[in-house]
């Protein structure tokens, strides 16, 4: 994929970590994200500071609507992962924006792969160009947390 979506009329993404409402993010993420279910409000803010982090946000309101987050060495990988979408946005192409704008953004570091993992979502990533892993058989996960 080398266009990007472009999000709808009315609103703006942007990287700048002052404009990101944390305690926003830890009750979407922790109380209605499959993946981060429970996860406390600090491990969330340690996420947050340790990442590259995308907000959409209503261009008259400056209320934040999504969010991605992106950990990287910006060399060589990229995991993108915590990619929300408040149910009341849903359906308008902002998370497909917004996963194409990350997509954008990391294109010129020259990284290898961005990874993510998914439920539910295959179809959205899919119209950005992320396929299944053609050798999964390769890939371990190390868990450290029961």
């Amino acid at each position: 994929m080398t266009d990007t979506p472009s999000l709808p009329e009315g609103y703006e993404i942007s990287t700048d970590p002052g404009r990101l409402d944390a305690g926003r993010l830890h009750h979407w993420l922790s109380t209605d994200a499959y993946w981060a279910i429970g996860r406390p409000r600090d491990k969330q803010d340690r996420a947050i500071e340790g990442s590259l982090n995308f907000g959409v946000y209503a261009a008259v309101s400056g209320e934040q609507v999504a969010y991605a987050r992106v950990v990287t060495d910006r060399a060589t990988f990229a995991w993108l992962c915590d990619v929300y979408v408040v149910p009341a946005a849903r359906g308008k192409g902002i998370g497909t924006a917004l996963v194409g704008a990350v997509c954008a953004h990391l294109r010129p570091y020259g990284l290898r792969r961005v990874l993510l993992a998914t439920h539910d979502a295959h179809g959205v990533y899919e119209r950005l160009g992320f396929r299944a892993l053609d050798r999964p058989g390769q890939w371990m996960a190390l868990s450290l947390t029961p």
